[in-house]
């Protein structure tokens, strides 16, 4: 792999490109997984709380625990100075959160 890193498209916004070299590894393929699930809706025109056949057999990331949907997304947040990823996705009108572990000191 080349040790320069990639050239951002010239249409992203400059904010976009900072916020995202700012991201950590982990964070980054978080944002891209995201990204992939909210371009497919949105070009699907899905309603948000429309659930299609499609959502049910999406390829499940390796450390999703087996009572977490598959459409759940990574958070972090801080909880007295100290952070941690939860897994988090909807049902319904609420918001359902699970914890996932720290995040790195390194991160």
């Amino acid at each position: 792999m080349s040790p320069k890193p990639p050239t951002p498209p010239e249409d992203l916004p400059t904010e976009i490109v900072d916020t995202l070299n700012s991201y950590s590894p982990t964070d980054l393929r978080y944002v891209a997984r995201y990204a992939e699930a909210l371009a497919s809706h949105k070009a699907r025109g899905a309603q948000p709380d429309e659930e299609s056949a499609d959502d049910q057999n999406e390829e499940r990331p390796d450390d999703l625990p087996d009572d977490v949907p598959a459409k759940a997304t990574i958070t972090i947040k801080a909880i007295n100075g100290n952070r941690y990823y939860y897994w988090q996705w909807r049902e319904g009108e609420k918001i359902r959160s699970q914890y996932k572990g720290p995040v790195d000191a390194d991160e």
